[in-house]
């Protein structure tokens, strides 16, 4: 897919993570990528107000159109903000749903622990290292890429 930029919405079906991941990412400090976090950061503090009264149903809005090459912007904001797992992935979720890549948020609980321990990830996070500490409690299949109902 080199050479254009995929958009919110683009009539492409979707893709695949890996095709996702190809898509060459924009410049630092372009304005798509400077756009991009500011959406992730205001997600993220939505979902952090939201999640204790909705929990794992929490809606994260949708980005604008952006291309899939400003996620540079998104990941340098959940790098810095350190947000929860579960708020990561509900974050990130939507913003791949918007992308058109389906991801499923996976929430898993400690095999071997004395204490509760819980852990959210997204479905191609998994590796072994997760599956052997965790056993996996609950998926939360990804939004439809058009469903922009949380839009503002």
């Amino acid at each position: 897919m080199p050479g254009f930029l995929l958009l919110p919405g683009d009539v492409l079906g979707t893709l695949t993570f890996k095709e996702y991941q190809a898509i060459p990412r924009l410049p630092r400090l372009s304005v798509q990528v400077i756009r991009a976090a500011l959406w992730a950061a205001k997600a993220c503090r939505e979902t952090r107000k939201a999640l204790p009264a909705s929990g794992v149903n929490t809606e994260v809005r949708a980005p604008a159109s952006l291309p899939a090459g400003s996620r540079r912007g998104v990941d340098a904001v959940l790098r810095r903000l350190s947000p929860t797992c579960l708020e990561r992935s509900l974050v990130k979720q939507r913003w791949l749903a918007s992308h058109g890549v389906d991801a499923e948020v996976i929430i898993g609980v400690r095999k071997e622990s004395s204490d509760f321990k819980a852990h959210a990830w997204l479905d191609h996070e998994t590796n072994k290292k997760l599956l052997a500490q965790y056993s996996i409690i609950h998926r939360l299949p990804a939004p439809l890429p058009s469903d922009h109902s949380n839009r503002r």
